[in-house]
């Protein structure tokens, strides 16, 4: 399995012939005769099957390594690999967050590709599907506790240490989100994992650390509820002894460290979904979750755990920039969308032209998304995106249908669009501060939107 980060035009290239050659080494695929009969028409029936999941379990295998905001049910990604693809084809997310497709292709006997820009969803991703001996990872991470333990022994000079190690900016965040012990604690931890000689053991142990920070409920910042992505700092909170929750994480995260086979058919990347390193016609299926427009901000809940991984702020705030949807270097608003997304953009700049350029740029990033994939996704295949609308100053901008315009616009058939009922607890929404009005996201987010495509034109 490889993780890289890809940049450059040379970068991108590179990783474009490493993935053609380890394409070319696949086994031979057989196909069914449901699936020699036409994907569309497959597509098309399964669009009307019951999609909310309802009641059934999330968390199994290693779906419950990491707090993660918004990542859709395990049951999606793995209905739709069952049905519309066969054993050794092909599966690619080209926006995986945490990973969710990635493992479920690989535990249905698939090769798959991911794509992500999150440093941590890389990271993610890459534990949830690496093959990591239970026992080693523990003895390790209990290594790490009696060293982190040992070190807080002198906390005098460990602080110096800790002052020492970022600049001024990030000990700025630093010390606004996390009180003095915590850090000295978190910092004790993070030397301690520097210091494990196992590349995928100590990305494990990493894994384990952010996710006592980046978490649901608790954790140890300052801040509430750092799952849903839109961190308040809360007055009075006790945070939780770091070093205690991450033996806890520890050991819950070694418990679902079953064996997993195959990660030899699997390639993670580092690289943007607007400029993916693969060859014209080489994936078989694509099951993605864009982020929601002006709703979701991953940057702002992951800089939490990445800056005690040595990311300076200032670079995350760069980092940021480039996500989908960023709200810097707006977009002019202009029409050509569809018209759904022309009538949506004329109404919202009307009452605020900043807001509207937003969106327009998030329609702008995600028409070089759809274009990408179209152009990787073999003829005769489909993409399966699942998204929910966003509320801009009381409008509803119905990003499922205007995705959809915007998905046509640049050659994908729209065989459907399907409504699945959000189970608001496991799909992990951005929720409002205590004791004020309810968010607008809180508010509409009840469901959401599965968009069927079909690339047209049938190679033998």
């Amino acid at each position: 399995m490889g993780v890289y980060t890809v940049e450059s035009t040379e970068k991108i290239s590179e990783v474009r012939e490493q993935l053609t050659l380890w394409m070319a080494d696949s086994s031979r695929v057989k196909l069914s005769p449901e699936l020699r009969g036409g994907r569309r028409k497959i597509l098309q029936s399964i669009l009307s099957h019951d999609l909310d999941f309802r009641g059934q379990n999330s968390l199994y295998s290693r779906h419950n390594f990491h707090a993660f905001a918004a990542k859709f049910p395990p049951q999606i990604p793995k209905f739709f690999i069952e049905h519309l693809s066969a054993p050794n084809e092909l599966i690619a997310d080209t926006m995986m967050g945490s990973g969710t497709t990635i493992l479920e292709a690989l535990l249905a006997g698939r090769r798959s590709v991911g794509f992500d820009l999150d440093p941590l969803a890389v990271l993610l991703c890459t534990i949830k599907t690496a093959n990591i001996q239970q026992e080693l990872a523990f003895q390790y991470g209990k290594r790490v506790i009696g060293g982190a333990v040992k070190s807080l022994e002198d906390p005098s000079v460990l602080r110096k240490q800790l002052e020492s190690e970022f600049d001024l900016e990030t000990r700025k965040f630093i010390d606004y989100w996390f009180m003095p012990d915590t850090q000295l604690q978190l910092y004790a931890i993070s030397k301690a994992i520097r210091k494990t000689d196992v590349p995928e053991i100590r990305s494990f142990l990493e894994l384990c650390f952010s996710a006592i920070i980046v978490t649901k409920s608790g954790g140890v910042s300052l801040a509430m509820d750092l799952a849903h992505s839109r961190p308040h700092k809360v007055a009075g909170k006790k945070p939780r002894n770091a070093i205690e929750e991450f033996e806890k994480r520890l050991r819950k995260n070694a418990a679902s460290l079953e064996h997993i086979a195959g990660s030899d058919r699997i390639q993670l990347h580092r690289a943007d979904t607007r400029r993916l390193p693969m060859e014209n016609d080489s994936v078989d299926l694509i099951v993605t979750s864009p982020p929601y427009a002006n709703a979701i901000d991953y940057v702002r809940a992951h800089k939490f755990s990445l800056v005690w991984f040595g990311i300076p702020i200032g670079q995350l705030s760069e980092l940021r920039a480039e996500y989908i949807g960023s709200e810097r270097a707006a977009a002019t608003v202009v029409a050509g969308y569809g018209e759904i997304s022309d009538e949506v953009l004329k109404k919202l700049s009307t009452l605020d032209l900043k807001k509207a350029r937003i969106l327009a740029k998030y329609f702008d990033d995600m028409r070089g998304a759809f274009s990408e994939m179209h152009r990787i996704t073999k003829p005769d295949r489909c993409a399966v995106v699942v998204v929910g609308s966003s509320t801009m100053r009381g409008i509803d901008v119905r990003t499922p249908e205007c995705l959809a315009e915007v998905a046509r616009k640049v050659g994908w058939d729209v065989v459907g669009l399907a409504t699945r009922r959000i189970d608001r607890d496991k799909r992990m929404m951005p929720m409002r501060a205590k004791g004020t009005p309810k968010s607008m996201i809180e508010e509409r987010m009840s469901e959401e939107a599965v968009i069927g495509l079909y690339k047209n034109g049938r190679k033998n």
